[in-house]
């Protein structure tokens, strides 16, 4: 990986959307890219309700508002998108994506906000046009041991999780995804994902077919 060459500027002002289940690798395969191209990304900075968890600071990570901000924010239209999950409300709000600029933006947003973006894109002032793009597990099966390997979820949480897994793959699978990277080498959908990022030569078309999952495994 190389930041020899820079990024295409066609792809700029595109912001790069990457929805996929807990589980597939998002973080892994995302984090050496921005490494390797610092001052490239902006990685927008969303509101959350949850509480920090240990070593992460308001204003890096997240900036975290009570659930009463958070609603005031939602009724003066200030988010793009937000959704809520595991309990707890995640949202961009339109002043996020615009302190990015000259940086690509990368958003890593749960399906309720896909669907909201997908609506208001259009509406704002230019336009935008984001990429979505779909990271997949191989198998239902593997998403599954991965989840359950991090030891981290209650039987409550692994539900959610699954269930949100379920929707999300649902929705991929009507092929309303622009690129598809099933992450079953690492190394390989990290190449994948940097072609993309970087809208070097035949990014649009060096995606995966999506799998033919079972969405029954996830019972």
């Amino acid at each position: 990986m190389s930041s020899e060459h820079p990024i295409n500027p066609d792809v700029v002002k595109r912001p790069l959307v990457i929805c996929g289940p807990s589980g597939t690798g998002k973080s892994t395969v995302l984090t050496p890219i921005l490494k390797a191209h610092p001052g490239t990304f902006g990685f927008s900075i969303s509101h959350t309700t949850r509480s920090p968890r240990a070593g992460e600071e308001n204003g890096r990570e997240y900036h975290f508002v009570t659930k009463d901000e958070f609603m005031k924010r939602v009724e003066n239209g200030e988010f793009l998108e937000w959704a809520q999950f595991g309990g707890n409300c995640y949202g961009t709000t339109f002043a996020a994506l615009s302190s990015l600029a000259p940086k690509r933006c990368i958003l890593d947003i749960e399906l309720q906000g896909i669907l909201q973006l997908r609506e208001k894109a259009h509406l704002q002032t230019p336009p935008l046009d984001p990429v979505y793009l779909f990271i997949a597990p191989p198998s239902l099966t593997i998403l599954k041991q991965r989840l359950k390997g991090r030891g981290t979820e209650t039987e409550e949480s692994m539900r959610k999780r699954l269930d949100a897994a379920r929707a999300e793959i649902e929705f991929a699978m009507t092929g309303k995804h622009d690129i598809v990277i099933v992450n079953d080498n690492v190394e390989e959908a990290r190449a994948k994902l940097e072609k993309v990022a970087m809208g070097y030569e035949g990014w649009q078309s060096c995606g995966d077919a999506l799998p033919e999952f079972n969405i029954k495994d996830l019972d």
